[in-house]
């Protein structure tokens, strides 16, 4: 039997790698003859700097940058060869607040343009940006600020950091010295646009820790941003797909770089060589911390759960928790859901789960 584990990171606990091996030592116990490969995947949050690292090879490097609310942050970048790869939230995640008091109107993503900027430099013609876990709500202007753009309000002076500057924003000056055929591509989990009912502000705000008046404020000034984009740089991205992600990061992306933005699950499984790997797999183990309706919305899981349901082969979940009845996953074509429980980050609880489960998991398909 040939078992392909192909997990995302459980957030916060596991990176991909890690919450793999752990799948993989309890597949062995459960299944002492299978062959067992591993193939850690992300979707453009979490773990891409590991799952495009197995493809791209490279180094990991570091680079002190401003984080979300101006501090400074050590945040990784993969080198390889021409290409770079950046997740915002190593600069600009939620997560480097480690239980500060949330200011969503002024977090920036001032160190992902840090980043970029030093990924440039150092002589990459292609950087691809995860997009996901932002603390920021600015639409990429602080990324685009560190880049050299510069971003004036009426009198000529730049407007302050966060989503609270681009309601001045009046004007947007591109930096004199480009660098020669640089491509950006952004990878995305959601296809939300940056402004309106399903937008930046109204759903992802909320999460950043924006109440219903700065919710308000920052629809706004995004709108504001937006039109200012257009009539400076002839860049529409209000109602761009995908615009959302990463606290508009995705808009801001698309309007200052021209970048390309893509599914980012569909991005690392091609990149990664899952569909090769599956056509050699009688069964598949996914799984991320908590799984639920929007691991079927964009995230890893879920396209790794689609790919397996179309080739006919049997996938099992491995979680930390799971918030889905019992009748979701089975129509999503999943076979078993595993939980390790509260302490699902730990690798002996995944471990344990899935040698405990897999063999009555199998025994139902």
């Amino acid at each position: 039997m040939k078992v392909l584990i192909a997990p995302n990171a459980f957030k916060g606990t596991l990176t991909a790698p890690e919450a793999a091996a752990a799948m993989a030592r309890g597949a062995r116990r459960a299944l002492p003859g299978a062959r067992i490969a591993t193939l850690p995947i992300a979707d453009g949050g979490d773990g891409l700097l590991d799952a495009l690292r197995a493809d791209l090879g490279g180094r990991l490097l570091r680079r002190r940058v401003e984080g979300p609310l101006g501090d400074r942050v050590g945040a990784r970048w993969l080198g390889a060869g021409r290409t770079a790869v950046i997740e915002m939230a190593e600069a600009a995640g939620l997560r480097l607040l480690k239980g500060r008091r949330l200011r969503p109107l002024d977090a920036s993503t001032y160190g992902v343009g840090q980043l970029m900027s030093a990924a440039a430099g150092a002589g990459a013609s292609e950087i691809v940006v995860g997009l996901g876990g932002s603390a920021s709500n600015d639409g990429g202007a602080g990324c685009a600020a560190a880049f050299g753009f510069k971003l004036l309000d009426g009198y000529g002076r730049p407007v302050a950091r966060g989503a609270r500057g681009l309601a001045a924003l009046r004007e947007i000056v591109p930096p004199a010295k480009w660098p020669p055929g640089l491509k950006v591509v952004g990878l995305a989990d959601v296809k939300n646009r940056l402004c309106g009912r399903l937008g930046s502000a109204r759903v992802f705000g909320p999460q950043k820790g924006a109440g219903p008046r700065e919710v308000a404020f920052m629809e706004g000034a995004l709108l504001n941003y937006a039109r200012v984009a257009k009539r400076c740089l002839g860049a529409d991205i209000a109602r761009l797909p995908g615009g959302a992600a990463a606290g508009g990061l995705g808009a801001g992306l698309a309007a200052f770089f021209g970048a390309e933005l893509r599914d980012g699950s569909a991005y690392v499984l091609e990149r990664a060589g899952f569909a090769r790997e599956l056509a050699r797999a009688d069964l598949l183990i996914t799984g991320e911390g908590c799984f639920d309706r929007q691991t079927f919305y964009g995230k890893a899981p879920g396209a790794a759960i689609a790919a397996a349901r179309a080739a006919g082969v049997p996938a099992v979940v491995v979680c930390g928790r799971c918030l889905l009845k019992p009748a979701e996953p089975r129509g999503r074509g999943v076979a078993a859901v595993l939980e390790a429980g509260r302490r699902g980050g730990a690798a002996r609880a995944v471990a344990a789960a899935v040698a405990r489960g897999l063999p009555g998991a199998l025994a139902g398909i």
